[in-house]
């Protein structure tokens, strides 16, 4: 055999072992490599929470969603993954209440009206066309942390205040009335990647919150219950904002 035929077998080998070995290594250890700047903590609380959803009777995801508060709005602090394989898919900057804080989240709330973000797990419902577009509903399924997300119109959409540019010189992305608002560009491709019983994870390193650190006791529902229905005829809990304003 000629050798650079001979070449060309070997590293197809190669190849297929390394790919083999990515998909054999634990769920974690593959995710930090598709993503090395996510925090460890915040990947492992929302690995376990997806476990402990699936215990409870949730049809396990093809697509996660992790958010990190922790970090600033004008960085890029929402990663979503492909669970087959293991592959990031996206990258990219949301969001919080306007409640929650100024360019750093710090107040998190399950209370109507309170104008905060949730922290916690999310099982995704359906999209749809709102006041703001295309919008992906949410069901949290942490019994008094974010089990209100329904009720409360939490909802993924794009928002022209989703811009880095104007986050450059005003200091923070403009903010949401609690949902994970995205940028319009991206917004329909994330929602289609993430509809119809996909996984969202919002986290921050609040020792009050069990789920900081993962979810020993598995005290999540499944998401299967139906929600409550005072939420379902809400388009967003937010109203329009005109581009080049940043609430």
């Amino acid at each position: 055999m000629p050798y650079p035929l001979v070449r060309q077998c070997l590293a197809a080998v190669f190849l297929l072992v390394a790919a083999r070995v990515v998909q054999a290594a634990p769920p974690a250890e593959a995710l930090r490599r598709a993503a090395p700047d996510i925090n460890p903590k915040a990947l492992k609380a929302a690995l376990s929470a997806l476990d402990c959803a699936v215990a409870a009777g949730m049809t396990p995801a093809q697509h996660l969603g992790v958010i990190d508060y922790s970090l600033p709005s004008t960085q890029r602090r929402l990663w979503v993954f492909d669970l087959k394989t293991r592959k990031l898919l996206f990258r990219e900057l949301v969001a919080h209440g306007k409640n929650s804080g100024e360019n750093l989240a710090t107040r998190f709330s399950n209370s109507p009206d309170s104008l905060t973000s949730s922290l916690g797990p999310f099982r995704t419902l359906g999209a749809y066309e709102g006041r703001n577009g295309y919008s992906l509903r949410m069901a949290g399924l942490e019994p008094g942390v974010n089990d209100r997300a329904y009720t409360r119109a939490l909802v993924m959409h794009g928002a022209q205040y989703v811009d880095a540019k104007m986050a450059s010189k005003q200091g923070r992305l403009g903010r949401s009335w609690g949902c994970p608002a995205v940028r319009p560009a991206v917004a329909q491709k994330l929602i289609d990647t993430l509809k119809d019983g996909q996984f969202v994870f919002a986290w921050y390193p609040d020792p009050a919150w069990a789920g900081a650190n993962g979810y020993a006791q598995c005290p999540l529902t499944s998401g299967h219950e139906a929600p409550d229905t005072a939420g379902a005829a809400l388009a967003s809990n937010e109203p329009q904002v005109p581009a080049g304003v940043l609430p």
